[in-house]
């Protein structure tokens, strides 16, 4: 029996007692427990009851140990209170009020739903119903979140957007935008909506917003206006790498207009890639080349000028290198050019504060693409709410 009682205070409970055990085929155990308190305390007026008005037998599911189910058999006692003279059911520490599963069985389920591929492994590995793992699983995810539901804003935030579904009625799509902890490396909060407005009335329950002091995000006027108006004391910085990219589609453009449509031909490659780490010989190569098409090296100068651009050490010799650049390229006949310049000088002052921070939009980005995995796993999300609460609680 003191076996039994060490058993029992190790897999169950310290308040239950194991008073019988059976196994039915090889995968199934039953356990037959008490609980060994002498009193209970009222719910209602808080009076020690030790009178026993009846017992019950309820019927328990638990985690399974080692790939075999767990049943527990609880007799729950029911004390009559001497002062408000009403009945009430014992409580037991390891199963919440109203449930037929212990709280172990819920984190379990929980975590073999995060880790799992397939949900139906998980319901077959918990022998359990489809509904059961659904409401189980987020309300775990919702317990976790509220955890860290209230913290305040950290001092740099990376924002961007994703796609989220396509609307099947008026043919749009929807986006559903990440904002981004760097200091805990971590989401934040995700939005539905990549609208100033949706934005601004989605994020105004964050406390601390004067604690930010750096916001990343690509070239999105949305974007600029929310972090400019929320963030009154946030220094706004450019993503590196949204700067870098913009030529890109006009070379390409360009490109198959001479080359034709080949993904193979190795002039695509040269001329995406960043000519500071070409070889000699690649560097020649592409340059006999471009001297045969002179819009293409107009536009392929310009790409390698904000290459250059990004190689300054300090903000006064990034902004002489800006300026200059914007000079040369007004110059230029190019359509393409000329609306790089505007962008260029409409988020100059964006794109200078990268050198003071030095810090890029790459862990937003990161987070973008997990959220991107969990939508090819669950096939797509239809409710917005549940795809929120399982990117809150990735990592």
């Amino acid at each position: 029996m003191s076996q039994d009682w060490g058993l029992s205070q190790f897999v169950f409970s310290q308040e239950l007692k194991l008073i019988g055990h059976w196994q039915v085929g090889r995968f199934r155990s039953h356990y037959r427990l008490i609980k060994t308190t002498e009193f209970e305390i009222c719910p209602r007026c808080a009076v020690i009851s030790r009178s026993v008005h009846d017992r019950r037998w309820v019927h328990i599911k638990d985690a399974p140990i080692r790939g075999v189910g767990i049943y527990l058999y609880i007799q729950k006692r029911r004390f009559r209170c001497p002062t408000c003279k009403k009945v009430f059911t014992e409580p037991i520490d390891v199963i919440q009020k109203g449930y037929r599963t212990t709280r172990r069985f819920r984190r379990n389920l929980a975590w073999a739903c995060n880790n799992l591929l397939d949900l139906k492994k998980v319901q077959r590995a918990f022998n359990c119903s489809a509904w059961l793992v659904y409401k189980v699983f987020y309300q775990q995810l919702e317990i976790k979140y509220r955890e860290i539901k209230n913290d305040p804003w950290p001092s740099t935030i990376g924002i961007d957007e994703h796609s989220f579904k396509r609307n099947t009625i008026g043919g749009y799509r929807e986006f559903a935008t990440i904002v981004t902890d760097y200091k805990n490396k971590r989401i934040k909060e995700v939005v539905h909506g990549k609208t100033t407005a949706t934005l601004d009335a989605s994020l105004s329950y964050i406390q601390g917003r004067e604690n930010v002091k750096n916001v990343c995000l690509d070239l999105c006027d949305p974007f600029k206006n929310f972090a400019r108006n929320h963030f009154p004391n946030a220094k706004i910085i450019a993503d590196k790498f949204h700067v870098l990219r913009l030529l890109n589609p006009a070379i390409n453009r360009h490109r198959k207009e001479i080359t034709g449509d080949h993904r193979s031909n190795p002039v695509r490659k040269l001329l995406l890639r960043n000519g500071h780490r070409l070889e000699y010989f690649e560097h020649k190569a592409l340059w006999t080349w471009l001297n045969h098409h002179p819009t293409m090296r107009e536009l392929y100068f310009f790409k390698e000028s904000l290459h250059r651009l990004y190689r300054c050490k300090g903000v006064k010799r990034a902004r002489r290198a800006l300026i200059n650049l914007c000079d040369q390229m007004s110059k230029s006949t190019i359509k393409e050019v000329l609306t790089l310049r505007k962008t260029l000088i409409k988020w100059a002052t964006e794109i200078l504060n990268y050198f003071e921070t030095r810090l890029t939009n790459a862990r937003t980005e990161g987070f973008n693409n997990i959220a991107k995995l969990y939508q090819k796993r669950a096939f797509g999300y239809k409710n917005f709410q549940n795809y929120r609460l399982r990117l809150l609680n990735a990592g």
